[in-house]
């Protein structure tokens, strides 16, 4: 069916937005959790299509950035290391630890590879046998899965030169953390997409049902954003909450049970430190004590320090929806892209780089 006049993606996405100012009759406060979705709504200039009393707020849906600033530095310290290769994704490189970064450690003639899967990494490790090669595991659900089947084909090739720095998280807890935080004050979540494929939608009941926070998953374009906000707001407004999925293609109710059980075979939870955040209790997921061979703080007895945040970032409170990034004193100035302060700047999921590069100065792409 072709798009007529009256029924193009643009007027869809018009009708949306009348939509919700119809709907919205009172200040309320929504935060997308994932960095997709924070990319998304900065890229499309979704915001500029939002009535002025819903307050849209970017949540720690970037794993990167919510890397504890101890990790950081733990990373850096693997790179320092005597026959060590340091396997990293790409937006880590950058984010400065407490002294350097990783990139500066490259730079000063040290072994640190940027791999874009971690297949890549168990492959260096095959490949190097004369080294140790150490991932740096972040991420959530989503990467997760990938981070515990490597650890499961280098035990069966019996790889004893492959580690695993492991940072993941497990973001329902962190919602948990959001949702009870009186600082906060959160009405509604646009749950995150991609993570929501491997968890399905039972780890969210208890916003709606303990907290009284409406929630909705939604895909990535403009009009599944749109359509997504609309349901948080009709929630809201009705007092039917629910967590609804908007995003079938992807996401069943069940999530995804065969990366689950790949997950729950190789980690369990602890406790775990998040930027901005703190402690959050059982959100990281840690290697079980039958594959400590493959854990690199255990192996290689790094420790995990409280260490401060960089002086005057304020990543932290970016990620907890207290700001936007225009409000911290070093953004776009000292913290810029090419020289971050902070990890939200580094990232490409990150709120600061996206704000900076999409929002701050630039077109909207829904004004004629």
């Amino acid at each position: 069916m072709q798009d007529t006049p009256s029924n193009t993606p643009r007027e869809r996405i018009a009708k949306l937005s009348r939509a919700l100012d119809r709907i919205v009759d009172r200040r309320i406060k929504v935060m997308e959790v994932c960095g997709t979705h924070t990319v998304s709504i900065f890229r499309q200039g979704l915001r500029s299509l939002l009535p002025a009393s819903l307050e849209l707020v970017s949540g720690p849906g970037c794993p990167v950035c919510v890397t504890d600033q101890a990790e950081i530095d733990a990373a850096v310290s693997l790179a320092r290391m005597e026959g060590i290769t340091v396997a990293t994704y790409g937006d880590m490189i950058k984010v400065p630890g407490s002294g350097t970064s990783l990139l500066e450690e490259r730079s000063r003639g040290m072994d640190v590879r940027v791999v874009t899967s971690a297949d890549q990494a168990l492959s260096l490790a095959r490949n190097c046998r004369d080294r140790t090669v150490v991932l740096i595991a972040v991420g959530f659900e989503t990467t997760a899965p990938a981070t515990a089947s490597v650890i499961l084909d280098a035990r069966s090739e019996g790889l004893e030169n492959f580690l695993v720095l492991d940072l993941h998280k497990s973001v329902p807890p962190a919602l948990k953390t959001l949702a009870s935080d009186p600082l906060v004050k959160l009405d509604a979540f646009l749950l995150p997409g991609h993570v929501s494929v491997i968890t399905g939608l039972t780890p969210y009941r208890f916003l709606p049902e303990e907290h009284g926070i409406a929630c909705a998953v939604a895909g990535f374009e403009a009009e599944e954003i749109m359509i997504g906000l609309l349901e948080t707001a009709r929630q809201v407004k009705t007092g039917r909450l629910a967590v609804a999925s908007l995003y079938s293609r992807a996401v069943r109710p069940e999530g995804n049970p065969a990366a689950r059980a790949v997950i729950e075979k190789v980690f369990t939870y602890a406790d775990a430190p998040w930027r901005g955040l703190g402690i959050i209790p059982s959100s990281g997921y840690v290697i079980r004590e039958e594959f400590a061979q493959f854990d690199a703080l255990k192996r290689l007895d790094i420790p995990l320090s409280a260490v401060p945040p960089p002086e005057g970032c304020l990543c932290g409170e970016v990620l907890r929806g207290l700001i936007e990034p225009p409000s911290c004193p070093l953004f776009g100035c000292e913290c810029t892209p090419n020289h971050p302060v902070g990890p939200c700047m580094v990232s490409t999921e990150g709120s600061c780089a996206a704000f900076l590069k999409f929002h701050q100065g630039g077109d909207n792409p829904w004004e004629d």
